[in-house]
């Protein structure tokens, strides 16, 4: 007997008959004696729903008030999900996260996890129940409702796996695992059957939907066993995300083991700012305090004593952060112009092999550079080189690379 902890995307459990469908897989691992707990996200498009209503109402919505709103999809699809499998004549009892007591800080709309109260779920596990468990939401010390971004039931699911030590944290999705592309951009991609954690991460940082990098941050940290499966096919064993050491020692790894994309970025310039010592910390220090992720950096070669720095953003907040920099930044630094660029998408390869195997970034710029494709930013870590490009190039990019490489299936 194990304790498994399975968590379902909105595609998984989009209308009464798929929860029915989760309901009967949970049962099946429920008879077979393993304790289950249940991670749902709310159902297809309704958090969508719920935030465009938010607007109708008010179009840049109050984040705590939007925090209550769209935790309510996810507290419909538990109860849900526990009627289903009651309806099995299975005991299930579900818990929003603050039920839970999954307490997070009080970033609304992108809030982390600090700790999980596993008293009651434990109980109820030992009661025989099967416990649903909302995704993608808990709570502030203060009560408050918060939520975790988008993907956060990943969040979720593995950060109860890691405070129950589960077995395995399933990643139940609508695809049959990782990928080592897009099949939609390259129909010739493969299911992997492993991944290490930080390939994972890459991969996730990078742009791949499949997981929330945030969950696999958590998975790496606590050494929990994760799976990414179907939630449409009975049969199958996913792909395993693992540790390197865990790999077969006596086969030979790719040198890429994927390809990670991203539309949603936008690049900001800041023309001509003082090449002086804390410049950079003068342009990124209030776009950090507003909550603003940032990516890739680059600053150019100072001349004249003026320099050039450019950085990426969610394409969504690059509104915001442009009107951070002028009404805040740039008439203290002296900045010439701040531009803006929403037509941009990153591509990287990623690969462990990459530490032992020399050439890989020339022999991706080559490829680049014989497709016409123009290079407007690089970033690079020990097992990745990510680009920037235009974004009418980005699948072309990756079709080229994924061939370049051979990481076409059979």
């Amino acid at each position: 007997m194990a304790l498994i902890v399975q968590k379902y995307g909105g595609t998984s459990v989009a209308n009464p008959e798929r929860i029915r469908n989760v309901a009967r897989r949970v049962a099946r691992y429920k008879a077979m004696g393993h304790q289950i707990v249940v991670v749902v996200s709310a159902m297809s498009g309704e958090t969508n729903r719920l935030i465009a209503l938010a607007k109708e109402i008010m179009p840049e919505p109050d984040p705590r008030e939007l925090d209550v709103m769209i935790s309510t999809g996810e507290q419909v699809t538990i109860g849900l999900t526990a009627l289903a499998l009651m309806e099995l004549g299975i005991k299930a009892k579900s818990y929003t996260g603050a039920q839970v007591k999954i307490l997070t800080n009080d970033a609304f709309t992108k809030a982390r996890i600090l700790d999980i109260d596993d008293h009651n779920i434990k109980q109820d596990l030992n009661d025989g129940y099967v416990v649903v468990v909302a995704g993608f939401q808990g709570a502030d010390e203060f009560g408050n409702i918060t939520t975790l971004g988008r993907g956060g039931s990943d969040t979720t699911g593995v950060a109860l796996a890691a405070a129950l030590k589960a077995e395995e944290c399933q990643i139940y999705t609508d695809v049959d695992g990782v990928y080592t592309t897009d099949p939609r951009v390259v129909p010739e991609a493969r299911r992997l059957d492993k991944i290490t954690f930080e390939e994972m991460l890459e991969l996730a940082s990078q742009g791949s939907k499949v997981l929330q990098i945030r969950s696999v941050e958590f998975a790496g940290k606590y050494k929990v066993k994760l799976r990414v499966l179907s939630s449409f096919e009975d049969e199958g064993d996913g792909t395993l995300i693992t540790f390197e050491d865990d790999k077969d020692s006596d086969m030979e790894e790719p040198i890429i083991s994927g390809i990670a994309f991203n539309r949603d970025e936008a690049k900001i310039t800041v023309l001509g700012v003082p090449d002086t010592p804390g410049i950079a910390y003068q342009i990124l220090g209030p776009i950090a305090e507003a909550n603003i992720d940032v990516d890739m950096i680059i600053q150019n070669t100072g001349a004249d004593g003026a320099t050039d720095f450019t950085f990426t953003v969610h394409k969504n907040e690059m509104n915001k952060a442009l009107s951070i920099l002028r009404d805040k930044v740039q008439s203290f630094i002296k900045a010439r112009e701040i531009i803006g660029d929403d037509k941009i998408a990153k591509v990287a390869v990623v690969g462990v092999g990459m530490r032992s195997h020399v050439g890989i970034a020339s022999q991706m710029f080559r490829m680049l550079a014989e497709e016409g494709i123009n290079i407007q930013m690089i970033s690079t870590s020990e097992i990745k080189i990510a680009v920037v490009v235009e974004e009418k190039y980005m699948e072309l990019a990756v079709r080229v690379l994924h061939k370049a490489f051979e990481l076409e299936g059979d």
